[in-house]
């Protein structure tokens, strides 16, 4: 009997197993699949490759089934493949990202209508049956509610002349999940150098070829509206466009902002979509009924038919990065996914990371630039407010300067906003008395103050308790002091300061979701706000026309520790949030308060010159090698027992690889020594750029065994060391 290999999304290391196909099967690879493991049954896909010819008869089980659904395209079997071998992940989980949506493998349920009988009408009728008559084609279906508000009758008159045998069941043709853009509609005007960059882009995806564009421009520049123009050419060639945004769920803006392109929603794909909404939209993505999807990093393992163009916005963005599971850097992978489907990249950001300015230098990406913001606004004036010259007030967090520019910014009638990176109250809370310091018992972490809730809480495993009455070490009461600013006491004190400013706060713990997002959205270009509070939400692309004065509370914080990266970040998040201000005719002003004006970040974001210190950057990662201008993984080991996750992060340190350009650095307890639970070292592997990073992993792996209880995390290109 003929045999197929047969992938199922499970973490297994052994990959497709072979099955045998039964008579009467025609199961081709892409096909998805009911086959048997142990004692149940369990969906999968057939694979490509030649089953083990040696593999005794006895030895395989049959397809038990075959599923009426799109099969897996090529493509996205080659995705998935590459994917694996480059993450070192087992396949089964990398496909298990391309089948999150089970439901949509079972064809939506038929659903039954009306349509007219061949029997001859009487000739009297009352007028409201005439009327459900009159509203039926020959042969057209519909159904009953429908049918009965377009003659304006109660749906008894419909089950009224069904029972005479004037009207017959019939089972409605399938609808659309989706209504398709209108590409009629004219988008907006754009300006000479806007004009320039779609049409390099519309020329790109019109070539139906692999090309990775970088799209650059300060904020406020219009890089959405080129972006889209692509958008529309992509849809004009009969294919799919993908979109990917960090922060999808605060999306209310863009979102609008399609709309009013195309005249319709995008088809959208996160995690917060219900069971059935994630089931249709993946059927009608794999139908080829969705023309533009807008989504998150995961979004890249849809199973699109004809991707002509993917978009990676905000491509500097560290929530691209998925860090649990499949360890992925969704950019990354959608130059893969792109090149793999004959479709183009575009990469947008005003601050691009390193990685990608490299790329575009050694002639692997190309470049368009938008230097100047888009109408008559212009950039907002930037300037380091030095703390050590300015000191807030004892107590306090806001120096006189920016409290009196808030101050005559609301007097004007403009909008302010306060920036700080930072959720709760106080990040460290300790008793005066003995010292102590609460601290996470399942993690490596301070307990953060949630006043308004009344709780402490670890902003990495999620832990909380109740604020005590006294000290857990020496009971001493009332001793408990916050320690540092979080975004609900800068919020106490901007009530304090201007009681009659109406405030929103916008951070995490209260816009939980899309709905919250554009209820704020809405309020504060209403001009029902004057004072913005928040944190990193607050950076993530909105317009607010009113919005003139932005404050950073703290400039300096991300820029202490010893991340790679930690200045890189620092200025594209300070950068984001400047370009909040100022997008309108109202010039903008940005007061960053920091202990360190000379610092290259707060050089930068003064003159703007954003490329001199990217310059800077890559010059000091270059001799040693650093990236972009090396490989880097990561080995985070963790048991639930400390020696046991020492012992294992010693042996692999014994059996770590040695070579020409490469080394490795560690065992060392991770920043994060303690996370859920669970006792962390980390092995940093450092390789130059030409040395294949993912043979030496493997080979390292393979050669040290270790407990069951004992996980190895495997992070390629990791952008963060906790």
């Amino acid at each position: 009997m003929p045999r197929i290999r047969v992938l199922l999304p499970l973490p297994l290391a052994a990959g497709a197993y072979d099955y045998r196909i039964p008579a009467g099967l025609a199961v081709q690879p892409g096909d998805f699949v009911v086959v048997p493991l142990g004692g149940r049954q369990v969906l999968g896909v057939a694979w490509d490759g030649a089953a083990d010819p040696d593999l005794p008869e006895a030895k395989l089980r049959d397809v038990a089934g075959l599923l009426d659904a799109p099969p897996m395209t090529e493509t996205l079997r080659r995705f998935v493949t590459w994917v694996a071998a480059y993450t070192l992940s087992p396949p089964g989980a990398v496909l298990r990202m391309a089948m999150s949506a089970p439901a949509a493998l079972e064809p939506p349920p038929a659903r039954a209508g009306w349509q007219l009988a061949n029997a001859e009408p009487p000739a009297r009728v009352t007028p409201g049956r005439a009327r459900v008559l009159a509203a039926l084609r020959p042969g057209q279906v519909m159904a009953g509610s429908e049918l009965a508000a377009a003659a304006g009758v109660s749906p008894a008159v419909v089950r009224g002349l069904a029972d005479a045998g004037l009207l017959v069941p019939a089972l409605l043709p399938p609808g659309r999940a989706f209504t398709p853009p209108d590409l009629a509609l004219p988008g907006p005007v754009l300006g000479p150098e806007q004009d320039s960059a779609a049409a390099a882009l519309r020329a790109q995806v019109a070539a139906r070829d692999f090309g990775v564009t970088l799209l650059t421009g300060v904020t406020g520049s219009g890089k959405t509206e080129v972006y889209l123009d692509a958008v529309a050419e992509c849809l004009r060639e009969g294919r799919q466009a993908l979109v990917l945004l960090p922060e999808i769920a605060l999306s209310a803006q863009w979102l609008e902002r399609f709309r009013k392109r195309f005249g319709v929603d995008p088809a959208l794909w996160h995690s917060e979509l219900g069971t059935r909404t994630r089931a249709k939209t993946w059927r009608a993505v794999a139908e080829g009924e969705v023309s533009v999807l807008v989504g998150a990093r995961s979004a890249l393992f849809l199973p699109f038919p004809d991707l002509g163009l993917i978009v990676v916005d905000e491509e500097h963005e560290t929530a691209f990065k998925q860090e649990e599971g499949v360890v992925y850097h969704a950019r990354d992978m959608a130059v893969v996914r792109a090149r793999l489907a004959q479709a183009t990249c575009v990469l947008v950001s005003a601050t691009p990371s390193l990685e990608t300015l490299n790329n575009v230098e050694s002639g692997r990406y190309r470049h368009l630039d938008l230097p100047e913001r888009h109408g008559a606004a212009g950039m907002a004036r930037v300037e380091a407010l030095d703390l050590r010259k300015s000191p807030p007030e004892r107590g306090r967090f806001l120096s006189p300067v920016l409290v009196e520019a808030i101050r005559e910014t609301l007097a004007r009638g403009e909008q302010a906003m306060l920036f700080l990176n930072r959720r709760g109250y106080a990040p460290l809370t300790l008793c005066r008395a003995c010292g102590h310091r609460m601290r996470c018992p399942n993690c490596t972490a301070w307990l953060v103050e949630h006043r308004a809730q009344k709780r402490l809480q670890c902003h990495h495993c999620g832990h909380a308790e109740p604020i005590p009455p006294t000290c857990p070490e020496c009971n001493a009461p009332g001793t408990l002091t916050p320690v540092g600013p979080g975004v609900e006491r800068v919020v106490e004190e901007a009530t304090a300061l201007f009681p009659d400013a109406r405030r929103i706060v916008m951070a995490s713990d209260t816009i939980p979701g899309p709905a919250a997002a554009a209820a704020a959205a809405a309020a504060i270009s209403d001009r029902q706000v004057d004072l913005i509070i928040g944190t990193q939400i607050v950076a993530k692309g909105w317009h607010f026309p009113g919005l003139t004065l932005v404050g950073v509370v703290d400039a300096d914080l991300g820029l202490a520790g010893g991340d790679l990266r930690a200045a890189e970040r620092t200025l594209q998040l300070l950068h984001q949030v400047a370009g909040r201000a100022g997008r309108a005719e109202a010039p903008g002003r940005v007061l960053m308060q920091t202990f360190n004006p000379d610092h290259p970040v707060m050089q930068a974001l003064v003159s703007h010159d954003f490329e001199a210190f990217m310059s800077a950057e890559a010059e000091g990662r270059r001799p040693g090698h650093w990236p972009p201008f090396g490989r880097l993984a990561a080995l985070i080991v963790s048991s639930e027992d400390e020696r046991e996750a020492d012992r294992a992060a010693r042996d692999l340190g014994l059996a770590a690889p040695r070579g020409e350009g490469v080394e490795v650095l560690g065992p060392a307890p991770a920043p994060l020594a303690l996370l859920r639970g669970r006792h962390r070292r980390r092995l940093l592997l450092k390789a130059r750029k030409d040395v294949q990073v993912q043979p030496l992993l493997r080979d390292w792996l393979e050669r040290v065994r270790l407990p069951n209880s004992v996980r190895v995390q495997v992070d390629v290109d990791p952008v963060g060391f906790l």
